[in-house]
This record gives C-alpha cells, structure tokens and sequence, in this order.
C-alpha cells in the first residue's frame, strides 16, 4: 500500500510514558490532520476490501455500537465545522457525502473519521472489546483480540504484566461521562504501513536500535465513556512521520 506521512505531530513524544493519561477537553476528542483525505481513502478501500479484518460486533456490542454513531455525529455537529451533518448523510471535509447507514454504524464511522474505535464493556468486573473498527492496527489482528478482556488482548506485550494490566483495568473502570483522559505512544518502525497486522521480524526498533529506522508512528490514544450505555470508546489516531523530513 502506499505509504501516507504527516508532517508532524501535534504534541510531545519526547517523553512517553505507560499508561501515563491525563484529562483532556470533550471538544478535543477527534482531530483532523494534513492526511486527512489519503487516510480515509485508505479506510475506504479497507472496509470494502477487507471488511473482516478490520471491523467487528458482537452481540453484547451491537447497542453501544449504535450508541457511538449517533454521539459521533452529534459531537462532529457540534465541534467540527468541516463536516456538514444531516438525517441521512454527512459532507465530510473533503466533500464527499457519505449515506448514514444505521445497520453498520462502525461501518458508517470508519469512513468519516481518521480515528480508529475501539469499544469495551464491563463483564464479570472486566472490560471487554465487544465492538471495533480498527483499520490502522499496529502488528495485532481485529479478530484475534474482540470478545477478549484487557488482559488478553495485551497478551503478546512483554511490558504488560498483571500489576500493568490492574492498573489500566483501574483507569478504564475510573473513566467518567463528559471526562475523557488521552495517552500516546512512540515508537520507530522499519516499514511505513498503516495497515500492520502482522508483527514482521524488527518491525519496530526499542531504544538502542532506533537511529536505524527510517518510520516514526505514534498513537493519540482517548478513552470516554458513553452515557447511555456506559462503554468505553477507545480511539486512535495514528501518526506516521518520515524520519529524515522531522
């Protein structure tokens, strides 16, 4: 696929931390970059082309799922200018319309949006990913993680040990309606894909190795919670800057 940079991004990767959140504005919540149009173009072909890779509802999603289109376009009405909202349709900021479709609201978001949703539910004091539209994974697959709790869907991350996995379990269950908290991560990569769901030998570099990746990706990564259902969206936004153009 053909690589899509930014020229930058919008906050300090000097110093990242694990989990470390912090609160942020509900009017801050979804942003739009310069890549704005060859991303979303990009989902586009990914939801029509791989739709099982990228997109996923269970049962226990299908409410909250719905939940989340209508609070999408309700904060898009609210909060972004650029898109023009109506009953059936939404403009988007590079002007092509987009038919709301009720039966496929993750379907719906995944084209209008460059944020990548997540949704988890409590089950048994655990949040669950019972929904998800995830066209930018970084080395995990969509269908080897939904249905799953926190901790088995951080599995394969050596850093997420049980203390870890309390803690964020603590942050997810602490998120309350209308106070939204936000992390991001930074690492360099060897290949500039977007779409990764496959983790390739030295995909990424740790932090002795990293002078020889040309890729830096980072991940604006929110959590809030929805009212009326009570689950957590978790989204992402993810950067992808050329090393030698930062």
């Amino acid at each position: 696929m053909t690589a899509i940079f930014q020229k930058q991004v919008p906050y300090d990767t000097s110093r990242s931390r694990l989990p470390g959140v912090k609160g942020f504005k509900l009017s801050e919540w979804l942003t739009r970059d310069e890549a704005f149009a060859e991303q979303i173009a990009l989902r586009e072909v990914l939801l029509r082309k791989r739709r099982d890779e990228v997109l996923a509802v269970t049962d226990a999603g299908r409410e909250a799922a719905d939940e989340l289109m209508h609070y999408v376009l309700d904060w898009l009405a609210t909060h972004d200018p650029g898109y023009r909202v109506t009953s059936n349709s939404v403009i988007r900021p590079d002007g092509k319309a987009v038919t709301l479709d009720p039966r496929d609201p993750l379907g719906t978001l995944g084209v209008l949006v460059q944020e990548d949703l997540c949704l988890l539910d409590t089950e048994s004091n655990e949040h669950k990913l019972v929904a998800a539209v995830v066209c930018f994974p970084a080395n995990w697959r969509l269908a080897e993680k939904i249905g799953r709790p926190l901790v088995g869907i951080h599995d394969p991350v050596p850093e997420y040990d049980a203390t870890l996995a309390k803690r964020v379990q603590r942050l997810f269950d602490a998120v309350e309606i209308d106070q939204p908290i936000w992390r991001f991560n930074a690492l360099d990569y060897y290949h500039p894909d977007l779409f990764q769901p496959e983790r390739r030998e030295n995909d990424y570099a740790h932090t002795d190795e990293r002078a020889t990746y040309p890729y830096f990706r980072s991940e604006r990564q929110c959590i809030l919670r929805l009212p009326q259902t009570r689950a957590c969206v978790f989204s992402i936004h993810t950067f992808v800057l050329e090393k030698s153009k930062r």
